[in-house]
């Protein structure tokens, strides 16, 4: 196999100078038949700079969340970090996930569960000193759903030689209900630990995809405390898990070359970087796509940037599970208005650090630019969020392509957007005489860039390829057609929403980038009280020796 079968860690250092855990990349989906085999191999990458507090939470006693994007490896690091604590000598750890749980909304079940779970794990401990006691407090007296817990961790931590730091994975996953129960339950615990006669773990840390904020919303939806936020509402305890740095990605693909022989280019690096901005599942499917469906695990091929970025486009079409789970998330409302914000660079009501904002940041789905605006957390989280949006209107465009948009060497933009502008003006006048909604595709700020995007890229079907650039607070969506080794920049605008000087001097600033000397502008009216007549237009304008072709719509 090229690349380890599993997701899988090892630890090589003390606790409190280093932990050494490996993200091995994905494993390969054919056997090696053309390069020598492959023993299976473990790639190491140090995980304690990836959460560098986790020992000073622990050994701080604190009570903490451990919060990061599906498959960004917490349960490897929880796994690992459990079984490195067990042979340190100095203290017991249990690990187990709550994922039973999930959909449960009847308290007393998910409590139950819960408490199941817990018992589970201590049988499966390989510490003799906590597997003897699986099940031995159940027939406690004074267990409800509203003690259940607190009582058995209470026990559990009074017949053990050392203090305790239990994990609960998969946290996040507690519904309403169950979630004010146990969370009450780890806060008296947490409250009563220091009293005389009642013990607790030294540590407790929640794991899951979502930070603190966001358990709290769920416990006090109407903003009113329930008392339940301690032990868990001091930010400096929510950590979470860091991407790969670029070096990182280096080392670890370096690790391929020590045992295939493979290289990867500098340049394929970069192109990893780029693309996956170090989130671990995208960097090992970066790779094994490369490795295993382009070059066949054939080792002597050296992989370089245009391999990856081929292996970055096939994985924006072919949209595995870990795309399609983070996908579902634009189906809930919190997430999908602040993804149109993004998109329209409309986020002055939506600061980076509102609730609803870092809940999307907490998916993994956005990040932060330097300037602290709101964008798609990688390239390829991009690519695929802008391509799902616009596959639920593609069956509103014409159905193949009315011409072709070339002459053999350059792409016919500009009458290209003159045909957009007749398509478009039909779709103003269905919504004038009040037709579908369904026809008129719900026009709002972030749809009609979604349309542009989507009849250029079906128009564009012969050749061309068509980019969506994100607005990231700029109040601008820039949309980018590659044809023949030109650039052809479309920016878009809503009426009034800027100076028109203002617009012009952005696009020209694009196009200085690009090298270009022609752009153009889109600008969107959505008075509906003007005279569709009086939004249709084209005209053409010099700004700084550029030729903008400007199109009211």
């Amino acid at each position: 196999m090229a690349w380890p079968r599993n997701l899988q860690s090892r630890f090589s250092r003390d606790l409190l100078t280093g932990i050494e855990t490996n993200m091995s990349v994905a494993p390969c989906k054919r056997f090696n038949t053309i390069g020598p085999c492959v023993p299976e191999e473990h790639y190491m990458l140090p995980a304690l700079p990836r959460l560098p507090d986790v020992n000073d939470m622990i050994e701080g006693k604190f009570y903490f969340i451990l919060h990061a994007p599906r498959q960004s490896g917490k349960t490897t690091f929880l796994d690992f970090l459990t079984e490195k604590i067990n042979n340190s000598g100095d203290m017991y750890a249990l690990s187990f996930s709550i994922d039973g749980v999930r959909n449960m909304s009847d308290s007393e079940k998910a409590i139950n569960e819960i408490a199941s779970l817990l018992n589970r794990a201590i049988s499966q401990s390989p510490v003799p000193s906590i597997k003897k006691l699986a099940y031995a407090f159940d027939s406690l007296p004074g267990q409800t759903i509203t003690t259940k817990i607190n009582i058995l961790l209470n026990s559990l931590c009074e017949n053990l030689d050392k203090d305790l730091v239990v994990f609960f994975d998969e946290a996040d996953c507690l519904h309403d209900n169950p979630l004010i129960p146990f969370l009450a339950q780890i806060r008296d615990g947490y409250n009563a630990r220091h009293k005389p006669g009642h013990k607790f773990p030294r540590s407790v840390a929640l794991a899951g995809m979502r930070d603190v904020r966001d358990y709290l919303r769920q416990v006090r939806p109407d903003g009113q405390s329930r008392g339940l936020a301690s032990p868990f509402n001091i930010k400096k305890k929510a950590l979470t898990l860091a991407n790969f740095t670029e070096a990182e990605i280096r080392a670890l693909y370096r690790q391929h070359t020590e045992a295939t022989g493979q290289v990867f280019e500098d340049a394929a690096i970069a192109k990893a970087w780029h693309w996956s901005e170090g989130q671990p599942w995208l960097v090992n499917a970066l790779a094994d796509t490369v490795i295993a469906d382009e070059l066949r695990n054939d080792f002597r091929v050296t992989v370089t940037g245009d391999h990856v970025d081929q292996a970055a486009e096939l994985l924006v079409r072919r949209r595995d599970t870990h795309i399609d789970s983070l996908l579902e998330r634009l189906e809930e409302t919190r997430v999908k208005n602040i993804m149109e914000s993004v998109l329209t660079g409309t986020l002055a009501e939506v600061p980076p650090d509102s609730d609803d904002s870092r809940y999307c940041r907490d998916l993994g789905i956005l990040a932060l630019t330097e300037e602290k605006l709101l964008r798609p957390a990688n390239p390829i989280y991009k690519e695929v969020i802008i391509r799902t949006l616009t596959d639920q209107i593609d069956r509103f465009m014409p159905k193949k392509p009315l011409k072709i948009w070339t002459d053999g060497k350059k792409l016919l933009m500009s009458e290209l957007l003159t045909e957009f502008q007749a398509f478009w003006r039909k779709r103003m006048d269905a919504r004038a005489k009040r037709l579908s909604l369904l026809e008129v595709i719900q026009y709002d700020e972030a749809n009609h860039v979604i349309i542009l995007f989507s009849f250029l890229q079906r128009a564009l079907n012969s050749g061309a390829a068509i980019y969506h650039e994100y607005a990231e607070g700029r109040g601008a969506v820039d949309l980018c057609a590659l044809y023949n080794g030109r650039e052809y920049l479309v920016e878009v605008k809503l009426q009034g929403a800027e100076p028109l000087e203002d617009s012009l001097a952005q696009l020209s600033g694009y196009l200085d980038t690009a090298g270009e000397k022609e752009g153009w502008l889109v600008i969107f009216d959505k008075d509906g009280k003007k005279p569709l007549n009086n939004k249709f237009y084209n005209k053409t304008q010099l700004f700084n020796e550029k030729i903008i072709n400007i199109f009211g719509c």
